[in-house]
């Protein structure tokens, strides 16, 4: 990423370049519960922000990414999406959260998380505090 792009999310955050930001489906309220959850458990300085309210251009991100996967953006702009932006956020924060991220981010365990994320994001709208808003649209 470049010294503009920097700039940038510098000017998005208002705050230091070292910011990394969490993006979620801010339409799903299953995703909002767990970032109620995470905001209530762990401490982070990463920005956590609905799709729906950030400046993707910015990020370099698409709204289709985001409905169809969690993002983090590090200071860099490099993205992850889906399992692995849960690790990057969870080596973010306070307490044992790191070690979980380390964990779930190991290569083996890595295929684990993957396919555990990609069926959780799959079936969101039947979990606790899912609606019918929070079903991904299938692709054609």
């Amino acid at each position: 990423m470049n010294l503009a792009s920097n700039l940038r999310i510098m000017a998005f955050t208002k705050s230091s370049a070292e910011k990394s930001f969490l993006i979620w489906d801010g339409d799903c309220a299953f995703c909002a519960r767990s970032v109620q959850f995470i905001q209530r458990r762990m401490r982070t300085s990463a920005n956590i922000v609905a799709h729906q309210k950030a400046d993707l251009k910015v990020l370099g991100l698409t709204t289709e990414q985001c409905n169809q996967a969690l993002q983090w953006v590090n200071s860099e702009g490099q993205i992850s999406s889906g399992s692995r932006a849960v690790s990057k956020l969870l080596k973010t924060a306070n307490g044992a959260w790191p070690a979980l991220g380390v964990f779930i981010d190991l290569p083996i365990i890595r295929l684990v998380s993957s396919a555990i994320y990609k069926l959780i994001a799959k079936n969101r709208q039947h979990l606790p505090g899912g609606t019918a808003a929070c079903a991904l649209d299938s692709p054609d």
